[in-house]
């Protein structure tokens, strides 16, 4: 499995913000943060934040907000998205999740949406989202099932009534998942809690076709 490098990211910037815009993924977002908790006075940190839509949420209530992306272009939609939304405390940084470029303990949310299925060493990845998070704080990641398929995606959005971008952007999902990695909530708990982290919550959406997950350092 090869790992994939910013440059391959840079083109597709407004396919990934309208992504991030689709009903289905902004529903996934909302979950992700309601689970996470509080975000008020708090460091929140969003590894592979693609155009920053998803701290976008925490503008006025994080103290601050950290995206790293590989892509370089990716991190100059976040910092436009976020400028417009009034932030005056972000920091957008192009860095790679196998060594992101902060401090040990810096923040006290770790956020990752569909990137480390991507990686091919997720646990690499996991590692330094912990390291940089302090204790107690949390980690939230979303990954898709093994249930994650074309098949089952197509099936999805025939149920769901999905048309047009939205249909089309899940099913691209479900077809890189194909050749990455899908998981199911034991390999996640065993990730996990051989990194040390407690509380370990899953929490099946799309129909059980993905997983967000949430742990405690």
């Amino acid at each position: 499995m090869r790992k994939m490098n910013g440059d391959e990211f840079d083109p597709l910037v407004e396919f990934f913000d309208g992504m991030a815009k689709t009903t289905w993924l902004s529903k996934i977002h909302n979950q992700l943060k309601e689970l996470t908790g509080s975000w008020q006075g708090l460091s929140v940190l969003d590894v592979g934040c693609g155009t920053g839509r998803l701290l976008a949420r925490g503008v006025f209530e994080a103290r601050e907000l950290i995206g790293i992306d590989l892509s370089k272009e990716m991190i100059e939609a976040s910092k436009s998205l976020l400028e417009s939304k009034g932030a005056s405390n972000s920091k957008l940084i192009i860095g790679d999740a196998y060594a992101l470029p902060l401090e040990d303990e810096k923040v006290e949310i770790a956020l990752s949406t569909c990137v480390m299925f991507l990686l091919p060493e997720p646990e690499k990845g996991l590692a330094e989202m912990i390291r940089v998070v302090k204790p107690r704080g949390v980690i939230a990641m979303l990954n898709p099932s093994p249930d994650m398929s074309p098949q089952k995606a197509t099936h999805y959005a025939d149920v769901h009534n999905m048309t047009g971008f939205e249909r089309e952007t899940l099913i691209k999902w479900s077809n890189v998942s194909t050749s990455r990695h899908r998981y199911r909530n034991d390999q996640l708990d065993e990730m996990l809690n051989k990194k040390g982290l407690t509380q370990v919550e899953h929490v099946s959406v799309l129909d059980g076709l993905a997983t967000i997950t949430v742990g405690v350092k």
